[in-house]
């Protein structure tokens, strides 16, 4: 496979999730669209000695650019932060705080996403080693919400053997992380 041929086909494969991934994190879907051309640029950056000849190099470079699109979105969200406060310091002389409950509770808040995002994240890496099409018929539905339907039929399966896959799927996910989760979502 050449290396624009397999960039094209991981782009035409790949392009729904990274958006999805961008989107995320931040609420512009413009500014997901523009994290999400970032992302692929520099898989092709990254591609230029690299040729990519089996599946599970497709699955990492799948989970690679999830994680890759998540950074570069957070990264513009802080970065949008800084910008902000900057303009509103040049701006006048009397900075207004803004309201919420308490920088606390915030704070509190914003450690609770971090975990949750966490956890997800380690869901999912251990997802793709207990069962790579259990991961990728939940990145199909969950993430891209791509109808079952199509996804049954992506993965070459009936509807009724997708949804009991599913269904073993959610029941490994929850004994193995169903705790953790619950104890994380209890605050």
């Amino acid at each position: 496979m050449t290396e624009k041929l397999a960039f094209n086909e991981i782009y035409s494969n790949y392009k729904n999730l990274v958006l999805k991934a961008a989107h995320i994190y931040v609420d512009d879907l413009d500014t997901a669209e523009d994290i999400m051309q970032d992302t692929f640029l520099a898989l092709y950056r990254d591609m230029t000695d690299k040729e990519i000849e089996s599946e599970k190099e497709y699955s990492n470079i799948k989970s690679w650019l999830y994680t890759t699109a998540k950074h570069m979105a957070l990264n513009y969200g802080k970065k949008a932060a800084r910008t902000i406060s900057a303009d509103a310091l040049e701006g006048s002389d009397v900075i207004e705080e803004p309201v919420s409950e308490s920088l606390e509770s915030e704070y509190l808040g914003r450690i609770a996403e971090e975990e949750r995002a966490e956890l997800h994240e380690r869901i999912f890496a251990a997802l793709i080693k207990k069962n790579p099409r259990w991961h990728e018929a939940i990145m199909m539905t969950g993430y891209l919400e791509i109808p079952t339907a199509e996804a049954a039929s992506r993965l070459g399966m009936s509807e009724n053997a997708f949804y009991a896959m599913m269904h073993r799927a959610r029941k490994w996910i929850y004994k193995k992380f169903g705790v953790e989760y619950e104890e994380l979502n209890r605050f």
